[in-house]
Order: structure tokens, then C-alpha cells, then sequence
């Protein structure tokens, strides 16, 4: 049944912005928000209010003909639910009605009482903000917003034109009482199942009078100005918009919110309806192309989408860019011109950005960090690094350097030798004393349990740890690392690098259980009894796979894998005689190479490809063979031939071709092509699978076909809320780059799952490269790659240490000069909102504001006439382009 009473008061309210010329209807926002806390009664009385005109309880009571204390308990019951608002002055309580937005709507939806209790409290709020939208699109000037941004200020320090009222210190000066209340609109869109994983909690401030009925009404925690400065520093850190409500009057504002793009309702309006003059403050951002290293920190951090990653470099055939872009200016605008998709975010531009970037796994800004450290910033540059990847020590010995087999200057010489660059920056890092830790977030309560050591669980760990969680990594083994210290020889990656690694996240607070193997020491119900609210599987792909031939039990035969575990666990393995390793992966190239270091006197490698398809990396096939490794390649084993229970050799039949025409593994043999190999020792190296144990007994989580776990392709959730999966575990044998890529977004579900948000929204990063072949490589000069002075096979097989040589600053600063700077970044200042986020992210000065309108805002009693004569000239010029076109058209026939 309709309460007529409770109707009548949302169509007062909303005539407040409307003028009463749209009817609240039963089935709309205004009035299903009021509906669950307010009675007839209640409504009754409060429509004796009007909009922000205060009017005190003895006012009411005479109006409404009842009792002065039945009022006062009525008004004041509402104030507490936010339907009226509440102010003391000169010791007596005086109440009025607000507009629903901004005002009402944000006031019931901070009572976390009743949108516990009635959580179409958040929805309305969610749903009238949509439908105020379409009304306003185009029909708002500039500055006149119901709520506008306000630049960081340290974006417009400079500018001398800058008004008080654009500046977050103008507003904290002038209160002294300070409330600071949890996001409304975040909190909406987690009521309906989309939050975006931006913090909800004490995030918008309210000051003086507003700051008073917050404190008051339970609404908000009373806190100083300085914590006031504070709250909104952490916002800047973590890339949100200041904005303030404002319809009360250049400089008059009563809050500062914290917004971001994918979850609050003001910034919306740019985003989903492309109408950003609703929301923009009076300042746009400019890139200076010759300093930007398109490290895509502003593209990230840009809540407008207004900054996407481009290109810098001249081009044979020009880009075709739109030479008007439409806007509500002077075009109707409707479903059409909206971005419905505007959460999914595009951060590179049609004609694609730099290739270093986009072709690694985990996007690191390779421009950015190669250019700080040609100027000798090697700490920033770690720290850009360490942004995406948190091993860069590690990876700086062992990465497969997709980003140097796309990097544009192979075009003109040879790539750039970003792995030495990257492992010189590291490496300064290791050796000084005061080392970087990165700043971490507040503490928060939740325990999340990380199972497994390697490069995944490591990066997740890390991740988490920075947000300020309790992680705690099991690792079954009794040495962490997984299989950077069980599976990969120390000639290639010392575990003094992987340590020193680790050390790192022990500084974050992160807690590490060697020897527990969850699953058997105990299990994930345990640890849930124990307080963890999450957990990321990370095991890795730790067991070698068997051929299944004939022989194959015998002594003397072994997996590379279990191999290399010996090895690195300081077990006693001595081989005598000839060797035989099968596989020419990465893997088998380090079997063989950690055979001939425990006393095998001859090593031959063979395997089914040739030369040429060998998924060894060229550099570990040299390293091999400069070690007197022999390979033989399109061989593949036949049977194992045995004497007295042990090996004494294999014989191997011709492999004719290894792929069909899809590039589909279906190799192909000579049968009547065989040869036998005389060994006592046979090393196993073709391919790695996952040992699962006990880990999801009476789980729910299921297993693909190749018995790798079952996760979503964007979240790695499970078929268990709370259990997230990466690395290895999910995509079979990777690098350690990708499952450290995976680690990061595993880290992102996991805070997004224990806060309620949604775990898919502005998730996607999707990154695709220049076009080579349209770029105009003429002019550029020669310059021969730096390389690390190169080590003797016959020296470095007698050693389990690396030998291998780390750049001197000398060859950095020459290596450095070669980068191309092939991307930048482009803004599009129609779009841009002017709040400077990306000033305070960009590290080398390349991006500013500069002022580009000049609209101060107005009290919300004299902005009807200003929107009327908006509406109308806009009409007009809406009218004239059609006329315009139409004759354009005509012309064109």
C-alpha cells in the first residue's frame, strides 16, 4: 500500500532540483527510499519543513497542530535516519529538508543500521543518482553540477588565477569541527553487488555544520583537521578525486569526497554518460610528449578515463583520429552517446603503445623505469619497478625477456638489453643497507593464508601485505622459494638473491610456515576455525612427468625435476660416467648443466625438435653448449634398456617432425631410424605436473583435464569463494614472470572477495603494441648493445656459483641511451575531469594542469534561471548543427 503522506514528501523534496516539474511516482528511487523508516505520521509532520530553511520544533509543532514533544521525538528520529536534517543554533535544534542529492540520499545511506536492515536504502541512492543523470546530461553549464571536482592542490600550486574555492586547504581552514563518514556511493554499489575494491571506509569528510549533524547523528566519527589532511592525502595515494557538493555557493562547500570513476555517482556522469561538464573543475590536464616515458602511472590512476597510453614515434601512414568529437554541447544526447561499458577501461589507444610494456606478462613500466635510470634515479626506478613485479632480482637473472624480443630497436640494431638494466637496478638495491620497503596501508584485521612459497604465492603475499593484511605463506618444503630454489639451479639464480627477496616481505610483516604442507598438516577447514578469511593456492608444478616407457623403473633413471630438488636440498647426488638428459626445455638445459657439476663425465641432451623449435631460450642452448654439452636434436627415446635392475642406456628413434600444420604437438618418427646410447644415468626433463596431496580433500574446487585447478580467467576464484589459484597451479609451466603477474591479481580478488565488492569490475588490462611495420625508422643511429663481459664455459661448469657479470654504471648510462621512447601519453581534455590525480603519479614532471574555463558555481536557489537560458541556447546550437549538417549533406549529393 502507498503511504500517500511519505509520497507527497518525496515530491517536496524533489521539487527542490525539478521544480515539480517531474512527479515522484510509488515506483521511484524518492520515494521507495523513504518508505521502509518513514510512516505516514512522520512524513506528515516533516512537511512542515522546507528545503534548507531551518525552522525549529515549537515552528513544527504549531503547523502541524500536535504536540511538542511527540514532534520533537518525530523530527529527531528522522534527522538519525537522514530523511531531514538537523542543526543547533544558539542551543536550540532546528530542522530542515534537503535536496536528495546531494543531501538526503548520502544521509540515509551512511546509517549502517538501516541499510543492514533495508538495503533498498543503497540501491535507491544508486538508482535515482542513474536516472538524474539522463535528465541533466548536456543541460547543466559548466561548474554548475550538482556535485564538482576540486583539483589536488599541489597540481595547481602554480597557478595564480587558482580561486579559494578551488582549494582543499580554503575549505579545512575555514571549520573547526570535522566528521568523516564511510563512501556513500561506494557503499551503494557494494549493497548491489558492484563494488569496484576502492576503500568504502572513512573516506568522505564533512565539515562545520554538516560535520556537527554527522557527529551528532551517528552518521560519522568527529575528527581533527589535521586527520582531516590525512584522509585526504591516503585518497590521493590511492588515486581518488576530491569533490564537493556543490549547490550551496562558491566556497560554501560542507564535505570533501574521495571519489573514483567506477563506483561514485558524480563521476559518473562523465564516465557512463559522457557528460563530464557536469562534474569538471576549471583546469584540464597537458602532456609534455618530450618528458612523458609512457609508464602508464596517470592512465591507471585516471578516474575519468581520459588518459589512454600511445605512441611517440613518426609514422609512415598518420593515425586517423576523429576531427570533431560529438558532445552534449550542441548534439542530442542519448542512450547512443553513452559509454554503458566505462568500467571496462581502455588504457591504450587505437594505434597501440610501446612493446616493451605491453608484451610482458606483468606490464612493468620498462620506459619509465629504463629512463630514470639513465639519470641515475636507481631507487625510483625499483620502486616503479616493484609497482607489478616484486622479484625484480629474481627476474633480472631468469626472465625470458618478452619484452626484448618486441622491443622496437631491434628494428634499427638489437633490442635493448632490459634484463641487465633491470638487474643492475636491483642488484644496487641488494647491496645497500637501507633497502626499499614499500610503504604499506593501514593495518587491517583479516588473515589471508597463502599456500605455496613460489614466485606467485610470493607476489600475492607481497601484494596483500602492502594493503596492510596479515598473510601468512605455508610452504611444505622446508626452504622457501619453490621452484626458484628447488628448481632452479644457483649457477643460474643464487638463493642468496632469492632470500634477500624475501627478506623484503618479512619487513611487510608477512609470516612464512616452511615444512607445513596444508592438506596433510592441516587443512583449509582448520584454517578457516583459525580466523583466515581467504586463501590464494600457489603450489606450483613441483613434480617431473614420466615417459611411460618400457625401462623406465629402473635405477639410475630420475626426473629432472626431483633431480634439481636433490640438488638444491643438499642431498648427496654423485653420478659416475655418461649422462643422458631427455627434453630441450629451459628445464632440461639446467639438468644437464647440474649434471656435469655432480661428476657426469659425459651429458647428452636430446630431444624430439630441431634446433630451430627448441623451447629452450637461445641464450641457455649457448650456455649449454659452451659448457661441452652435446644435443641432439629430432631424436625421441624408445625404450630404456636395462642390466641387474639398472640403466645402461636408451635407444632412440628419428623424430620426423615434432607439430602438424595447426602448430599442434603431434610428433612424427622414423621407426626404421634408431640408434642406442650407452648411459649410466638417464635424467628425465619433458614437462612438469602438479602434486595436489591432501590439499582439496571434501573441497569443492575442481580440476581441468590436465589436472591444473579450475579458476576463473579474471578473478582465479575457485569454485570456492574464499579460495583463490595462480601460478603454476592454473596454467601448468609458465615463467616466473607470469605467475608473479598472476600473484598481483589473485591479490586484487582476495581484498575485493573479504570487503563484498565485486570482483570482476575494471579488471581487464588490455594492452596491444605499435604497429612496426607503419613506423618511419629512418635516422636513427647505430648503436651497439651493451653486454655483460662473457664467461668461459670451462670455468663456469666448475661452479655452482653464478659467474655471470652485472653492467657497470658506465654501460647503463650507454644502454639507456638506446631506449627509443616509443610511447607517451595521450589526454583527452574534453573527457578530463581537471582533479590532478595524475600529477601526483607521474615521477618525471610530464604531466600538469592548466586552467581552461573559469565558472565559480552558484547557490542552488539561483541556478534555475542560469539553466533555463543554458537550455536554451543549447537547444539553439543543437538546432543550428542540424540545419548545418543538413546542408553539408546536400551539398555533398
Amino acid at each position: 500500500m502507498v503511504k500517500k503522506k511519505v509520497l507527497e514528501l518525496a515530491n517536496k523534496i524533489a521539487a527542490g532540483i525539478t521544480g515539480g516539474i517531474v512527479k515522484v511516482k510509488p515506483t521511484d528511487p524518492e520515494y521507495r527510499i523513504l518508505e521502509p523508516v518513514t510512516t505516514d505520521e512522520m512524513a506528515e509532520i516533516a512537511l512542515n519543513l522546507e528545503i534548507r530553511k531551518y525552522k525549529t520544533v515549537e515552528e513544527v509543532a504549531k503547523l502541524s497542530g500536535k504536540p511538542v514533544v511527540e514532534v520533537g521525538k518525530i523530527l529527531y528520529k528522522m534527522a538519525l535516519d537522514g530523511s531531514i536534517k538537523v542543526e543547533k543554533e544558539g542551543g536550540v535544534d532546528k530542522y530542515c529538508l534537503e535536496l536528495f542529492v546531494p543531501g538526503v540520499m548520502e544521509y540515509m545511506v551512511v546509517n549502517k543500521e538501516n541499510v543492514k536492515k533495508y538495503p533498498v536504502i543503497a540501491e535507491c541512492f544508486e538508482e535515482y543518482t542513474r536516472k538524474l543523470g539522463v535528465l541533466m546530461a548536456g543541460n547543466i553549464p559548466v561548474g554548475l553540477g550538482v556535485m564538482r571536482v576540486i583539483p589536488i592542490e599541489s597540481a595547481i600550486e602554480g597557478d595564480t588565477r587558482r580561486a579559494s574555492y578551488e582549494e582543499i586547504a580554503y575549505l579545512l581552514n575555514k571549520h573547526e569541527v570535522f566528521s568523516v563518514a564511510d563512501c556513500a556511493c561506494r557503499t551503494s554499489m557494494r549493497v548491489i553487488g558492484e563494488g569496484c575494491g576502492h576503500t568504502v571506509e572513512e573516506m568522505c569528510i564533512q565539515l562545520g555544520p554538516a560535520a556537527e549533524y554527522y557527529i551528532r547523528t551517528g552518521k560519522g566519527r568527529e575528527i581533527t583537521r589535521e586527520e582531516a589532511i590525512a584522509i585526504c592525502r591516503k585518497a590521493e595515494k590511492e588515486g581518488m578525486v576530491h569533490s564537493i557538493p556543490n549547490l550551496s555557493g562558491p566556497g560554501n562547500a560542507l564535505a570533501i569526497c574521495n571519489c573514483c570513476g567506477c563506483s561514485c555517482f558524480g563521476l559518473r556522469n562523465a564516465n557512463l554518460y559522457r557528460n563530464p561538464d557536469w562534474s569538471r573543475s576549471n583546469y584540464v590536464a597537458v602532456v609534455d610528449k618530450d618528458k612523458c616515458v609512457a609508464c602508464g602511472e596517470c592512465v591507471e590512476n585516471c578516474q575519468s578515463n581520459a588518459a589512454t597510453l600511445g605512441q611517440n614515434l613518426c609514422v609512415k601512414t598518420p593515425i586517423i583520429v576523429p576531427k570533431e568529437q560529438e558532445t552534449p554541447y550542441d548534439t542530442q544526447w542519448g542512450k547512443a552517446k553513452w559509454n554503458p561499458d566505462y568500467r571496462h577501461r581502455k588504457i591504450v589507444d587505437e594505434g597501440g603503445t610501446s612493446p616493451c610494456k605491453s608484451e610482458c606478462p606483468a606490464h612493468i613500466a620498462i620506459q619509465g623505469y629504463i629512463k630514470m635510470a639513465s639519470q641515475g634515479k636507481y631507487r625510483e626506478a625499483l620502486e616503479l619497478i616493484k609497482k607489478e613485479n616484486p622479484l625484480p632480482a629474481i627476474c633480472g637473472r631468469i626472465c625470458p625477456r618478452k619484452c626484448e624480443s618486441a622491443c622496437t630497436r631491434a628494428d634499427v640494431d638489437e633490442a635493448i638489453a632490459v634484463d641487465d638494466i633491470k638487474k643492475f637496478i636491483a642488484e644496487q638495491d641488494l647491496n645497500t643497507k637501507d633497502r626499499f620497503v614499500p610503504e604499506k596501508n593501514a593495518e587491517r584485521l583479516e588473515k589471508v593464508a597463502v599456500v605455496g612459497g613460489g614466485p606467485a604465492g610470493l607476489s600475492c603475499a607481497y601484494f596483500l601485505a602492502v594493503q596492510g593484511y596479515k598473510v601468512t605463506v605455508f610452504e611444505k618444503q622446508k626452504v622457501l622459494g619453490g621452484m626458484l630454489t628447488l628448481g632452479i639451479p644457483s649457477f643460474r639464480l643464487e638463493k642468496e638473491v632469492v632470500n634477500a627477496e624475501i627478506d623484503i616481505l618479512r619487513e611487510l610483516g608477512v609470516a612464512f610456515k616452511a615444512g607445513v604442507e596444508v592438506g596433510k598438516d592441516v587443512t583449509l577447514p582448520e584454517l578457516r576455525k583459525d580466523g583466515y578469511k581467504a586463501f590464494y593456492v600457489a603450489i606450483g608444478a613441483q613434480t617431473g612427468k614420466n615417459l611411460g616407457l618400457e625401462g623406465e623403473e629402473a635405477a639410475g633413471v630420475i626426473t629432472g625435476v626431483d633431480f634439481l630438488r636433490k640438488v638444491s636440498l643438499g642431498e648427496t647426488v654423485k653420478m659416475e660416467g655418461p649422462a643422458l638428459v631427455i627434453g630441450g626445455g629451459n628445464v632440461a638445459i639446467d639438468v644437464a648443466r647440474t649434471a656435469e657439476r655432480v661428476g657426469a663425465t659425459q651429458i647428452d641432451m636430446y630431444c624430439l625438435e630441431s634446433r630451430q623449435e627448441m623451447p629452450a631460450l637461445e641464450e641457455e642452448i649457448e650456455e649449454a653448449l659452451s659448457e661441452g654439452i652435446v644435443i641432439n636434436n629430432s631424436w625421441g627415446p624408445k625404450r630404456m634398456l636395462h642390466e641387474n635392475g639398472h640403466i645402461v642406456g636408451v635407444e632412440f628413434k628419428k623424430c620426423i617432425s615434432v607439430f602438424d600444420e595447426n602448430r599442434r604437438f603431434n610428433p612424427k618418427y622414423d621407426e626404421n631410424t634408431t640408434k642406442v646410447v650407452k648411459a649410466n644415468n638417464v635424467l628425465v626433463s619433458v614437462g612438469q605436473g602438479i602434486d595436489l596431496g591432501g590439499l582439496l580433500k571434501d573441497s569443492k574446487i575442481t580440476l581441468n583435464p590436465n589436472k591444473t585447478i579450475k579458476a576463473d580467467s579474471i578473478t582465479f576464484e575457485t569454485s570456492e569463494a574464499d579460495v583463490f589459484a595462480g601460478g603454476d597451479a592454473v596454467t601448468g609451466p609458465k615463467f616466473a614472470i607470469d605467475a608473479i603477474a598472476l600473484g598481483k591479481q589473485g591479490a586484487i580478488s582476495i581484498h575485493r572477495y573479504i570487503h563484498g565488492d565485486n570482483l570482476t569490475i575494471s579488471r581487464e588490462r588490455e594492452y596491444h603494441a605499435l604497429d612496426k611495420e607503419n613506423l618511419n625508422m629512418d635516422g636513427y643511429d647505430r648503436l651497439p648493445r651493451q653486454r655483460a663481459l662473457h664467461v668461459e664455459g670451462s670455468k663456469s661448469k666448475e661452479t655452482f656459483k653464478d659467474l655471470r657479470t652485472i653492467f657497470t654504471e658506465e654501460q647503463i648510462e650507454k644502454e639507456t641511451e638506446r631506449c627509443l621512447g616509443c610511447g607517451a601519453v595521450n589526454v583527452d581534455q574534453y573527457q578530463c575531469v581537471g582533479c590532478g590525480v595524475c600529477t601526483t603519479k607521474c615521477k618525471f614532471d610530464a604531466i600538469s594542469l592548466i586552467r581552461k574555463y573559469d565558472s565559480a558555481g552558484v547557490d542552488f536557489k539561483d541556478m534555475k534561471p542560469i539553466v533555463i537560458k543554458h537550455v536554451i541556447k543549447r537547444q539553439g546550437r543543437i538546432a543550428g548543427k542540424s540545419v548545418k549538417n543538413f546542408f553539408a549533406k546536400k551539398r555533398g549529393r
